[in-house]
């Protein structure tokens, strides 16, 4: 099993021990489960920062919040890839740090382009129950081909982002792709379809998880993964939709 996402790569579950008992395994509705509580807290931190901008509308109100939701998420994140088992305690974190974030960056958004929050939220949630019914009837099949070909591809743009954040020290970026020209317009549209189909990667993952009948913790650990796609597919429909509206 293959899959771009960090935290469901294709090492997760190996060397766990197989749980016998029903009540002690991982299982698809007790994943979806979690991940619904995940979502919860997601929704609850990112409501509190909103309310908090929408107070004072002043940037440097919630800025502290939004870096240290980042930074307190990519620390997390790290430590519940490398310690699974603390995925029922670091996993609702994650979410409440990652919603501080998202909280924020959505308010300042919302503000310069009313309307704009709905919109990525919708289309996000969409585009999951939509991959998720492709994936369910057969439409979309998980081939090893298709996995590389996702896999090099979310490879691909971390690297760019990566080397555009090391840039950004220098005072320099990468030219075009984050600009609202056609190129910026389309490398957007590039990433946010690689990080959808970084769906179905984590619903067959998932799926072939619970098929092992791995330990029960592990159901935090998918909703965890599947949160971290999630988190990514939001924030680039929303730069997407950002660019759009910038070139009216």
């Amino acid at each position: 099993m293959r899959t771009a996402n960090p935290a469901l790569n294709a090492g997760t579950f190996r060397g766990l021990e197989q749980a016998h008992a029903d009540d002690r395994v991982m299982t698809l509705q007790g994943t979806v489960n979690k991940t619904m509580i995940m979502l919860a807290l997601l929704v609850t931190s990112a409501a509190w920062v909103w309310n908090l901008f929408y107070q004072t509308q002043d940037a440097a109100t919630v800025t502290p919040w939004i870096l240290g939701g980042a930074i307190g998420g990519l620390i997390v994140g790290f430590v519940t890839v490398f310690k699974k088992t603390w995925a029922p305690v670091t996993a609702p974190i994650y979410a409440i740090l990652e919603g501080l974030m998202l909280g924020g960056i959505s308010a300042m958004l919302e503000l310069s382009y009313p309307g704009i929050v709905i919109q990525a939220v919708g289309l996000t949630f969409g585009t999951m129950f939509a991959l998720l019914v492709a994936y369910s009837t057969g439409v979309i099949r998980v081939t090893e081909n298709f996995k590389l070909g996702i896999v090099a591809a979310t490879g691909g743009i971390a690297l760019v982002y990566m080397v555009s954040f090391v840039m950004g020290f220098f005072g320099m970026q990468v030219p075009y792709i984050h600009g609202s020209g056609l190129i910026g317009i389309g490398f957007s549209v590039f990433v946010v379809v690689i990080a959808a189909l970084n769906l179905v990667l984590d619903f067959d993952f998932i799926e072939k998880g619970a098929q092992q009948r791995v330990p029960k913790y592990m159901e935090w650990y998918g909703a965890f993964g599947l949160v971290v796609t999630l988190v990514w597919l939001y924030l680039e429909i929303l730069r997407l939709l950002a660019k759009l509206r910038s070139r009216r």
